[in-house]
């Protein structure tokens, strides 16, 4: 399943970072609806809001439906026929559907033969493994390329950070009683957990769940493009993925008030510490430390110099696990790991 995520890109940089091509092969930027609702966070769980990608002609019926927008959502489907007053007295948990099931369980089934797919949006996910002494948690995201450093500019130009994990998920509008404002909400749809994940989820007695993520733009484009992909063609692209990496990281993120860049730290799993100061990781803890002070806002130029340390080079010889190991030293420091089967 998927229960916890973090999403720190400031609006602007997030915008740029969901850039894409549209139908006429021309470069585009997804406009923000509810721009000022968005708040960037390190840990972000259900019932909280988070960004979402959807086309346009939901919200506009005349727009290219292969056009996008960016919109702050809550985390939780609340199903358009829900006949109560709160979301909070919806009976059932629906933070995350099953991919399974998804097309026979009415929460899901009208918004998603309506055509109401998003992309969630995140800089990754967190999982837990049960152990003899507890959980230990794991934050788990895409191989970055080289380009994902202190990169991000102003302006337009091209996107070089840290490249978003793009979920695949089902939102839906409901009106409360009474109100004149809809509310947005969403589910992210989970699959068999890859040979990758099921690592963390060894323990558990039912085979362990993750999100379906969608891997490229062309991915993106059909889960989104409801008018030219239909649902039963759509449905496929929710499959597991093997094209991610994870590290260990601190208890710390378990309280969801804990919101800083100390929940996506890695740690040494043997010693269920903070990395060390050493000459080679000095300079992502003292940013670490420096961020305490303030919020996940934080000036555009500042997030990149952690996730600049996680790197992935595509190379035969060198793997994203190698890259972090060697950023970090040979001191028996944490990796991003791809576990081999």
């Amino acid at each position: 399943m998927c229960g916890r995520t973090a999403c720190s890109l400031a609006a602007d940089n997030l915008r740029r970072a969901c850039a894409y091509r549209d139908r006429r092969g021309q470069n585009r930027q997804p406009e923000w609806v509810r721009r000022e609702r968005y708040q960037p966070s390190y840990n972000k769980g259900p019932q909280s809001s988070g960004p979402v990608l959807l086309s346009r002609r939901h919200l506009h019926q005349d727009a290219d439906s292969s056009e996008r927008v960016l919109m702050d959502m809550r985390w939780g489907l609340v199903p358009s026929w829900f006949k109560q007053d709160n979301p909070s007295k919806l009976q059932f948990n629906t933070s995350n559907c099953r991919s399974d099931t998804m097309l026979s369980k009415s929460s899901y089934k009208g918004a998603l033969l309506k055509g109401r797919r998003c992309v969630v949006l995140a800089d990754g996910f967190y999982e837990w493994q049960q152990q003899s002494g507890g959980k230990q948690p794991y934050f788990i995201y895409f191989p970055q390329t080289k380009d994902a450093m202190d990169r991000e500019t102003e302006g337009d130009e091209e996107w070089k950070g840290w490249r978003l994990l793009t979920m695949a998920g089902i939102f839906d509008c409901w009106k409360p009683p009474g109100e004149e404002e809809m509310l947005y909400t969403y589910t992210i749809i989970t699959v068999d957990a890859s040979k990758d994940v099921s690592f963390i989820h060894h323990r558990q007695v039912r085979p362990g769940k993750m999100p379906a993520i969608l891997d490229g733009d062309e991915a993106i484009r059909k889960w989104l493009d409801f008018a030219e992909v239909p649902t039963q063609e759509a449905v496929k692209l929710i499959q597991p993925t093997e094209n991610i990496v994870f590290h260990p990281v601190s208890t710390f993120v378990n309280n969801i008030r804990n919101n800083t860049p100390e929940c996506v730290a890695p740690i040494e799993l043997e010693a269920k510490k903070e990395v060390k100061a050493t000459p080679s990781n000095k300079v992502m803890l003292g940013w670490l430390k420096s961020s305490q002070e303030g919020t996940p806002q934080k000036k555009e130029n500042d997030l990149p110099k952690w996730t600049s340390q996680f790197i992935h080079t595509p190379s035969p010889k060198k793997t994203s696990a190698d890259v972090l190991q060697q950023w970090l030293g040979k001191q028996g420091q944490p990796a991003a790991k791809k576990h081999k089967a």
